[in-house]
């Protein structure tokens, strides 16, 4: 076979690697691993340093090996780069509709319109000549930026080179480039460690990263970019009309596009857009957004509503969002002792609102990253809004302690905070846990969740309910609430227990100890063993008395289970506490025993489904067994090999990708007629 020539094969490597980051960070469906991509790119480099005519503008390598720069060039945008108006409610938003309508009457009404995320970022632009980035420069003033080519190269997401043949030959893509809190956080936890200050807030560092005058710093920073617009010199044809159709054809340039972006056909479209975006989608973002952006669909109508005092855009608007960033001191450090044991750090806020919510309390993780991070009771801290969940601290603002009296270190307990017992370090957990099984806090936590919808499925004993009944010396561990001296007269004898509410109560703890074995073992809290390892032993042994006898051999002999489960139910059942615990279940009625796997003719053999949103009467981990027990399968993330996607009230983003998939979709009475044999 002849060899190929190093041109050919330059040319081969220089598509695979452009083909390679595409997948990645376009269509989010990666083609290669990191180990193959540093192997043909290290492949490119060694072609390009043996012939150095073979380098192109456009090759992966020009991302890295730049000489520094003694200053950055300026550089004139092909057209001014303006600023948005601002609309901070669903009045002021109507109110740009109505100073639209008085220019182009109901033309922008039925064009429709449409929203985009609004980066909270660094904005750039990318000047393409004939597909190939020539000049990648900073906002500056929006007329004259700043020369950063060689720093933006470094971003891999950028495309060298763009894709299709109906590229423009010269244009400049406008976006943002952004920093992902999880990289954030951990570029501020190794500066700790370096013992070098740490990091204000993803945008400045971002930007500071961007005006680096060595490229080499700019490519060690973990920064991304995310496109939405393009200028082109007048007279220079497009090859789309309308807003959503430029965005498409970005991604098909191979131009990254942030996600949750909506085409609206009205402003009550837009106004739901917003709202679903601030309170739920906002806090699930790995990066930040300060609000949304809403454009008329129409290019034709963007040209003739044209711009105000050539600096805001009259069909354009940023739908401005409550900050989910703040500051505030951090008042105490406190511990929690969870179910396992393990002692779980929270900080105590001075209350601050963020995103319309006031905060006080923020999650912590464990001490390593309080060490990591050097948090200290007394500091100046930057708290982040993670949507419906307990708000997390970004970091200290180290510059804002009191030099001449700073804050001491923080010193984790050495004894568990309940129960006093000298607590033992778990180093590949990185956790702290107390080892006594009678901890006070421990038995609460390990009864709550044995309740749980996804354990035992106790309907009616809440969190509030145990802790009554362990006040009360009723119960002590999960096996009393099935105490046969658990009765009405005892219940309704407490305080706000009412008789109807006593029996609907013993009710539910009745129903209970039908529950397969899979749902006892979850709910035991065995550490390391999750609803998906619970199901993997109960259907392998079959019964308790099997799990019991198990060796870890015997475990890790069952797919998908690992060395450090298969410990953990072995070290459960060689402690007395547990094996006690469970005898006492066992005489008190409740089921040791799991169905017997589904039969080869099940409804629903074969087919892999998906479940979001909140169905009207099956909880998730019902719809769950219901479908596992007919043979389907259930997995948690949308693919084409989805059969279908069983969807409820507030389904999300899952639902948004079935249908641009094309998958087919169910609802509870879908799923159940299916199940009956009665759908196709």
């Amino acid at each position: 076979m002849a060899s190929v020539s190093p041109e050919r094969r330059a040319a081969e490597l220089r598509a695979l690697l452009h083909q390679a980051s595409y997948d990645y960070y376009v269509l989010d469906r990666p083609t290669l691993s990191d180990a193959e991509y540093d192997r043909l790119f290290r492949e490119l480099q060694t072609l390009e340093r043996e012939h150095p005519e073979l380098r192109t503008a456009d090759s992966p390598t020009m991302r890295v090996g730049a000489e520094p720069a003694t200053a950055l060039a300026k550089h004139t945008h092909v057209v001014p780069m303006i600023s948005l108006g601002n609309a901070f409610d669903e009045e002021e938003l109507t109110d740009w509709e109505e100073r639209i309508a008085r220019l182009v009457g109901d033309d922008a009404r039925r064009a429709g319109y449409v929203a985009e995320l609004k980066i909270d970022g660094a904005a750039v632009s990318l000047t393409y000549q004939d597909g190939v980035l020539t000049v990648g420069a900073t906002r500056g003033n929006g007329v004259v930026g700043e020369d950063v080519t060689t720093n933006l190269r470094t971003l891999r997401d950028v495309p060298l080179r763009l894709r299709g043949d109906d590229v423009p030959s010269l244009l400049e893509i406008r976006g943002e480039v952004y920093m992902p809190f999880k990289a954030f956080e951990k570029l501020n936890e190794e500066r700790v460690r370096e013992g070098e200050p740490v990091y204000a807030n993803p945008r400045n560092t971002a930007a500071g990263a961007l005006r680096q005058l060595d490229p080499s710093i700019t490519a060690r920073r973990p920064l991304h970019f995310f496109g939405y617009t393009v200028a082109v010199p007048a007279g220079t044809r497009l090859p789309f009309e309308t807003q959503w159709r430029l965005l498409e054809t970005l991604e098909r340039w191979g131009i990254p596009v942030a996600p949750h972006r909506r085409c609206c056909a009205s402003l009550a479209e837009v106004h739901d857009w917003a709202r679903e975006v601030e309170q739920t989608v906002r806090g699930a973002l790995d990066f930040a957004i300060d609000g949304g952006v809403i454009k008329v669909d129409s290019l034709r109508l963007q040209d003739e509503l044209g711009v105000v005092g050539g600096r805001e855009p009259r069909w354009a608007i940023a739908r401005k969002f409550a900050p989910d960033i703040a500051e505030t001191v951090l008042r105490d450090i406190q511990v929690n002792v969870g179910r396992t044991g393990s002692l779980n750090p929270f900080a105590v806020l001075e209350p601050v609102e963020i995103g319309g919510t006031t905060v006080q309390l923020a999650t912590l993780h464990n001490f390593d990253l309080i060490k990591a991070k050097d948090l200290r009771i007394g500091d100046v801290v930057q708290v982040k809004r993670a949507g419906d969940v307990i708000p997390q601290i970004i970091g200290p603002v180290p510059e804002k302690r009191d030099r001449r009296n700073p804050p001491v270190p923080y010193k984790p307990p050495t004894r568990c905070p309940s129960c006093r017992t000298p607590v033992e370090r778990d180093e590949e957990e990185a956790a702290t846990y107390c080892p006594n099984v009678a901890c006070p806090d421990r038995q609460l936590e390990a009864i709550v969740h044995f309740a749980s919808r996804g354990a035992m499925d106790i309907r009616g004993l809440s969190y509030a309910r145990i802790e009554q009944f362990i006040a009360e010396s009723l119960v002590h561990d999960v096996a009393d609430l099935y105490d046969p001296e658990l009765t009405v007269e005892r219940l309704t004898a407490l305080e706000r227990f009412a008789e109807k509410s006593a029996e609907n109560l013993l009710e539910a703890i009745e129903a209970s100890k039908k529950q397969p074995l899979s749902r006892l073992l979850f709910g035991l809290g065995i550490r390391h063993v999750g609803q998906t390892a619970a199901q993997l032993l109960a259907r392998h042994f079959g019964t308790m008395e099997g799990v019991a006898a198990a060796t870890a051999d015997d475990i890790l002999a069952i797919r998908g289970i690992g060395e450090g489960i298969a410990l953990a139910v072995v070290a459960f059942f060689h402690d007395a506490s547990g094996r006690d615990l469970v005898r006492k279940l066992a005489e008190r009625g409740v089921n040791m025993t799991e169905p017997r796997s589904v039969s080869a003719g099940a409804a629903l053999k074969g087919m892999t489904f998906v479940v979001t949103g909140t169905l009207p009467t099956l909880s998730r981990a019902q719809a769950t067994e219901l479908i596992e027990s007919q043979g389907g399968r259930v997995t948690s993330g949308v693919s084409k090999a989805t059969s279908y996607v069983v969807v409820g009230a507030d389904a999300g983003s899952k639902l948004e990708k079935a249908q641009a998939l094309g998958i087919k979709l169910l609802d509870e009475d879908g799923l159940q007629a299916l199940v009956a044999g009665e759908g196709s």
